[in-house]
């Protein structure tokens, strides 16, 4: 199973919470800990693409970084971790993003690859005037099936002449092609994201969900594996996750409780109002964001303990078919990946081979 991390590319990263540690992004920090992963021995970081935050006490969300450029740049202080940027699909025609990734793909020697996003929160857009109208709920997959096969005709062949419903193109170019194959993530759990994935992408992004309760994605894995059974492809699921570590499971769960009493309620509410136009479907990730449950760490799947719990709850993750490799965010990644290097790693059956590479 491979291991990622969902790097901070905006302000305090996935902790709606006044508790949680405040921090804004930079290269620096963004840096600091992709190097430390790839001194580990993970295998890829991956960065969103947000354009407006929530808002609230805490501005969540508000300070963000660029993906595509912060990615160009960590490619030329690594070696050996793969890169992943996302592209926000309604602000970059295909064969832009065609020509960038190829750009990486030479600064990083074969490492680079791409997470599509079609757009779920219309404030985004709108203050740009590229929000597409409503419809876009409903007919986004289509437009994103045009996009990836304008993006794999121009580094496979390196030309795309498609006449769609939404791109033209009239004997497009793009060289040099990227030295390696191009991998693409799609970030979509509803069934119509997977039946893309299905077809198109080489990995499905998929929340988890729950506290300590690892396997509780399985579902989603079971559908992608219907939805593969259809097109013949082989695609697995990046699971997102949340660490929260401590030296004893007390200790983990009181910080928890801590974050979670510091929730940060007017972003939330920004965030709830924002994803209602978007649950045209019970399987979209959107609807799960918003849940009130556990908002405050956008009810993705959180790992909660001593070191020694998080490595066997990782472990578990591993177990379910059809997994790839687990995304994770921290509360204080600097703190975080050198934990999960130094303690966690080390303690879990799925990772053996790299801790025993990182003792040689």
């Amino acid at each position: 199973m491979e291991i990622g991390v969902f790097l901070p590319i905006g302000n305090n990263g996935w902790l709606i919470s006044e508790t949680a540690p405040q921090y804004m992004p930079s290269f620096d920090l963004n840096k600091e800990i992709t190097l430390k992963a790839e001194r580990y021995g993970l295998d890829f970081v991956l960065t969103m693409i947000k354009l407006r935050g929530f808002g609230g006490k805490t501005q969540f969300w508000e300070h963000n970084l660029e993906s595509f450029t912060l990615m160009a740049g960590l490619a030329a202080v690594t070696e050996r971790i793969k890169l992943y940027a996302t592209a926000a699909t309604l602000t970059l025609p295909p064969a832009i993003v065609a020509r960038m990734a190829s750009t990486i793909d030479s600064i990083s020697h074969g490492r680079f690859g791409i997470n599509l996003v079609t757009g779920w929160q219309k404030a985004e857009y709108d203050q740009m005037g590229l929000w597409p109208g409503e419809e876009h709920f409903t007919k986004r997959y289509d437009m994103l099936a045009e996009y990836a096969q304008v993006l794999r005709d121009l580094w496979g062949m390196g030309k795309s002449d498609l006449k769609g419903d939404y791109f033209q193109m009239n004997d497009c170019r793009v060289s040099p092609r990227p030295s390696a194959d191009m991998k693409i993530i799609c970030a979509g759990s509803s069934d119509e994201g997977l039946a893309f994935s299905a077809k198109y992408a080489d990995h499905a992004f998929c929340f988890g969900k729950g506290v300590n309760t690892p396997t509780a994605f399985a579902s989603v894995n079971q559908r992608l594996a219907a939805a593969t059974a259809k097109t013949g492809r082989s695609v697995d699921t990046f699971v997102l996750m949340m660490v929260i570590a401590d030296e004893t499971d007390e200790a983990a769960q009181a910080k928890w409780q801590r974050y979670r009493d510091g929730v940060d309620h007017e972003a939330i509410a920004w965030l709830t109002g924002q994803t209602a136009a978007n649950a045209v479907s019970a399987t979209t990730n959107t609807r799960q964001m918003s849940d009130a449950t556990s908002a405050v760490n956008i009810n993705m799947g959180t790992l909660v303990g001593s070191h020694a719990t998080v490595a066997r709850l990782l472990d578990e993750v591993a177990t379910v078919p059809g997994t790839g490799g687990v995304l994770l965010t921290f509360d204080d990644f600097v703190e975080g990946v050198e934990a999960f290097g130094t303690r966690i790693q080390p303690l879990m059956k799925s990772r053996r081979h790299v801790a025993a590479a990182n003792a040689a």
